[in-house]
């Protein structure tokens, strides 16, 4: 964990996928459907929640070699089959984000390896999508997270640039590459506290265990 005092942000960059919604479940069966389809071995959940971290168009090439683009069809049809009824928002996420957007000097954005047009179609579906100044998925910027391309194309509507002022809030190693490669304030949140040597090289600034942290963590900055 990086030590020194948070910088109060002017923006606020947020990932999706189990930082503000549970998704596991349906991410894991969509997978587990194009291996299938693959012929190849399914992971276990267990396995999805610790190998997911890329966009699609970054992993599959890897996975499934020329087989990519038929890869990619199967998993987004067994996706979006039924991601909506679906959508879990995780605790006090949504008080959070009204608490946080109700501030005019704070600007709100999404930053995530989902396909852009399935990221905001969760957020219309919650009825959240009002709260966000922007939402950047994959395929939306020339590169996705944890490229820098991502990050600017969130901020454009802000006229901010990266950095410190900047809080990137993310659950995984991909987001707090993301905000390293960045410099903006790298802030973990998930339950469980980040191990010892997880994080080498891109390790959180802070590490919060709950939404409802994270606005103790603003109003302290």
């Amino acid at each position: 964990m990086k030590s020194g005092a948070l910088p109060r942000p002017q923006a606020i960059l947020f990932d999706w996928d189990n930082t503000l919604v549970d998704t596991w479940v349906v991410i894991h069966h969509a997978y587990k459907a194009t291996f299938r389809a693959m012929g190849q071995e399914p992971w276990t959940l267990a396995e999805t929640r610790e190998r997911v971290r890329e966009s699609a168009r970054d992993a599959f090439p890897k996975l499934f070699g020329a087989r990519a683009e038929e890869a990619m069809k199967v998993f987004y049809a067994a996706y979006e089959a039924d991601h909506l009824e679906m959508l879990t928002p995780l605790p006090g996420a949504e008080a959070m984000l009204r608490a946080l957007s109700a501030r005019p000097e704070l600007f709100l954005g999404l930053v995530s390896n989902k396909k852009g047009t399935i990221l905001r179609m969760e957020a219309e579906k919650l009825g959240w999508a009002a709260l966000f100044g922007s939402m950047v998925g994959a395929n939306d910027a020339v590169q996705d997270k944890p490229a820098r391309a991502a990050v600017e194309l969130a901020l454009a509507p802000s006229k901010l640039i990266s950095g410190p002022e900047v809080w990137f809030v993310g659950d995984t190693d991909i987001d707090m590459a993301c905000a390293t490669a960045t410099g903006c304030t790298a802030i973990l949140l998930r339950p469980d506290p980040p191990g010892r040597t997880e994080f080498a090289g891109c390790e959180p600034n802070h590490y919060i265990n709950g939404c409802d942290a994270l606005i103790d963590l603003f109003q302290a900055s």
